[in-house]
């Protein structure tokens, strides 16, 4: 699991927004994301715990940039083992401005967001709004588009048995939203 965040400028590049999010790599399937003014501990926090409710006790490995904030949140979200002695989850932090690696497979994601972001408008509105747009995007990206590298949708792989049959899987993901809500 990577955990990352990319920041965004408002029209006159004054304000400061953040794309936080947490990615399986593998499949290339974005987990749980939030767009928010801060990058504070509470927004990290947010979107860890929103991922750990999704992938239970999964994650082995947390990658994570170098802001120091991750450390203690990853430690304590998925929490401590005292039989074994240790983390449940080990965290690996990757600062690319050190020369500690660079995660090209985050940067290609956060690429493909930027391009589709840059000129939609309601990002200068309110979080309310950009995060509503960053969800349907994040199911574009999950459910819809076939992935270069992967030559499918990251779904394919990080839900096996999920099976989207028609052309049209906007309209048949709405239809086994309202059958799970049911």
């Amino acid at each position: 699991m990577e955990y990352h965040r990319r920041k965004y400028h408002n029209k006159k590049g004054v304000d400061k927004n953040w794309f936080i999010d947490a990615v399986d790599c593998k499949p290339r399937f974005i987990v749980s994301s939030e767009y928010t003014k801060a990058r504070g501990k509470n927004e990290l926090k947010l979107v860890i715990k929103k991922a750990k409710d999704k992938t239970g006790e999964q994650v082995k490995i947390c990658t994570t940039d170098g802001l120091l904030a991750y450390g203690n949140i990853v430690k304590k979200s998925w929490g401590y083992n005292n039989k074994l002695g240790k983390y449940m989850v080990e965290h690996n932090v990757v600062n690319a401005s050190k020369g500690e690696g660079f995660n090209i497979m985050i940067e290609r994601l956060h690429n493909s967001i930027r391009g589709r972001t840059k000129t939609m408008r309601g990002f200068y509105g309110s979080v309310e709004s950009a995060n509503a747009i960053m969800r349907g995007l994040e199911i574009y990206y999950n459910f819809i588009r076939k992935h270069q590298a992967l030559n499918r949708a990251p779904y394919e792989l990080a839900c096996p048995n999920l099976k989207l049959n028609s052309n049209n899987k906007w309209l048949e993901l709405i239809q086994l939203s309202r059958i799970k809500s049911l």
